[in-house]
This record gives structure tokens, C-alpha cells and sequence, in this order.
């Protein structure tokens, strides 16, 4: 919001030139607050968003290790899975042949 002429006119034509004067001067100083606050609302939103970006990113290279380390575990129990089930199959064909 800007004070504009007509606006600051008829302030002073209604209040007089010291109350006109005087108010005219707060709101511009008020509007020069508010678009010093923008401006640095702007620059945190900034800095927000530039720290989102480096968490996102730091998040995908965690999930990228997860996955990793899932792949490998689910490796794991399979091969393990095999050697568990081959001593299981060998241990009864032992036992079939000594039994006959």
C-alpha cells in the first residue's frame, strides 16, 4: 500500500496540514516496514527452501543406501536359504539310503 496523492490530500484537507502531515508520514513509514518485511520474508523463504533441497537430497542418497543394503540382505537369505535347503535335501537322502 502506497499513500497516494489524492489520498494525502484529502488527509490534509480533512485533518489539517500538522495531523494530515503526520499521518501521511506514519503510513509511509508503516508501507516502508511492511516492504522491509517482505524483503525479508522473502529471503528466509529463500534459505527455507534452499535448506528443503539439501534435506530432500540428503534423504534420497539414505534411501539409496537403504535400498542397497535391502538388496543385499534379500542375497543373503536366499543363498543361505539354498545351502539351508541342499544340507536338508542331501541330510535325507543320506538317511534314505542308510535306511534301506
Amino acid at each position: 500500500m502506497t499513500v497516494t496523492s489524492r489520498l494525502s490530500r484529502k488527509l490534509y484537507e480533512t485533518l489539517g496540514d500538522d495531523a494530515g502531515h503526520d499521518l501521511v508520514d506514519w503510513m509511509l513509514q508503516i508501507d516502508t516496514q511492511r516492504a522491509d518485511l517482505r524483503e525479508l520474508n522473502d529471503l528466509n523463504f529463500a534459505r527455507f527452501a534452499a535448506l528443503i533441497g539439501e534435506f530432500r537430497s540428503e534423504v534420497r542418497t539414505e534411501i539409496a543406501r537403504l535400498e542397497t543394503r535391502i538388496e543385499r540382505t534379500k542375497a543373503d537369505l536366499i543363498k543361505w536359504s539354498f545351502v539351508f535347503w541342499v544340507g536338508a535335501v542331501g541330510s535325507i537322502a543320506l538317511l534314505a539310503g542308510v535306511l534301506k
